[in-house]
């Protein structure tokens, strides 16, 4: 203990610390600070007093000194600190949030957070935390596309039609491709992941030809029938069509789901389509291929298998989505639509009137 702090604990002062100590609902900060004087009173030196609360020496003789000059009191109270630095003016946040939202200057794609500490004069962390308090992230971008289709409600409706009631004795396809599969070689092996580091893969690579797959989605019960092809044109598209129709049912229709992609509507697509009079496709509405329910398939393929992969040759390629493919009708699940169109619609409607009010 410090030659100049003398603590006299009175007999009601041990009864309050002591109370402190034991109430179990009582802040720990009031707790340990309680424990410093209860042992200073029972004359412990300084450094058992650190050992016993886990406090360094400046800790247990500020609050020896605060307990000889304020009491018990004075342990259960915390000092006001003084304040720090002033808020900003309300006129230079307006003024960031305006810039923010405003197009930024010279040929600058976006506004970065030190752009805009020079031009408001503040510091980097205080435009952070004037953007997060506003929800503006400047340096982020999202893509859409709005649907021009005149039919786009009447064809929406007529798709989730399938989705949610399909057709008695039919079976509701979804078809389309994924074309340019690029079987992708890493000039050199990858490092793999440790603690404190990712995984590793070089950013360049060596090509070995491509591959297009050809998918069509079982909506009921989830399984793909897929064929890998070499070109995506009519021909490889009505061999597909061929060998599709081929593993259904005779006794049952068929409804497929396809996009405006040229191919789907080529002469001779549609002349054979008026041979095999159980099909019917159905056509998405133009830049909606987010309605095509097999584009979900195709978005797990990639992440699971092609991004990451490493493939020698075609084959190579060809017999990891064969894999995939197994695996995915081994265990298929059924597509569900949730969304409901009528809010499908309502955004589309304020996606436009949003536009238009911009432009």
């Amino acid at each position: 203990m410090r030659a100049d702090i003398v603590v006299n604990v009175t007999p009601a002062d041990r009864r309050r610390l002591e109370a402190i100590v034991a109430d179990r609902s009582a802040p720990q900060k009031h707790v340990w600070r309680a424990n410093i004087i209860l042992a200073t009173a029972d004359g412990c030196g300084t450094a058992e007093i650190m050992r016993r609360s886990g406090k360094s020496k400046p800790v247990v003789w500020r609050w020896q000194a605060r307990f000889m000059a304020e009491g018990v009191a004075g342990l259960t109270r915390d000092k006001t600190r003084k304040p720090g630095k002033p808020p900003l003016p309300a006129a230079t946040v307006q003024r960031l949030v305006d810039l923010a939202l405003g197009p930024p200057p010279g040929d600058a794609t976006h506004w970065t957070g030190r752009m805009l500490a020079k031009v408001v004069g503040i510091s980097l962390r205080s435009v952070q935390r004037i953007l997060e308090a506003h929800q503006f992230a400047p340096h982020r971008i999202r893509t859409f596309k709005l649907s021009n289709d005149p039919k786009f409600a009447e064809k929406l409706k007529d798709i989730v039609g399938l989705y949610v009631d399909p057709p008695a004795h039919a079976v509701v396809l979804s078809v389309d491709e994924k074309s340019q599969i690029q079987a992708l070689d890493r000039t050199q092996p990858g490092l793999p992941m440790k603690s404190g580091r990712a995984g590793t893969m070089t950013h360049d690579y060596k090509r070995h030809g491509t591959t297009t797959l050809f998918a069509a989605l079982n909506v009921l019960d989830g399984t793909i029938i897929g064929r890998n092809m070499k070109r995506h044109r009519h021909q490889e598209f009505i061999r597909f069509l061929n060998a599709v129709d081929a593993q259904v049912p005779r006794r049952k229709d068929i409804h497929a789901i396809i996009d405006n992609y040229a191919t789907h509507k080529h002469p001779k697509v549609r002349e054979w389509l008026s041979q095999h009079p159980r099909w019917t496709f159905h056509f998405t509405p133009t830049s909606a291929s987010w309605l095509n329910a097999v584009e979900g398939f195709f978005a797990t393929l990639t992440k699971k298998r092609l991004k990451r992969g490493v493939f020698r040759s075609v084959d190579d390629l060809k017999q990891t989505i064969h894999r995939f493919l197994e695996e995915t009708n081994s265990n298929p699940k059924p597509f569900v639509w949730t969304a409901d169109p009528k809010r499908v619609l309502a955004a589309v409607k304020r996606g436009k009137q949003a536009l238009e009010s911009v432009h």
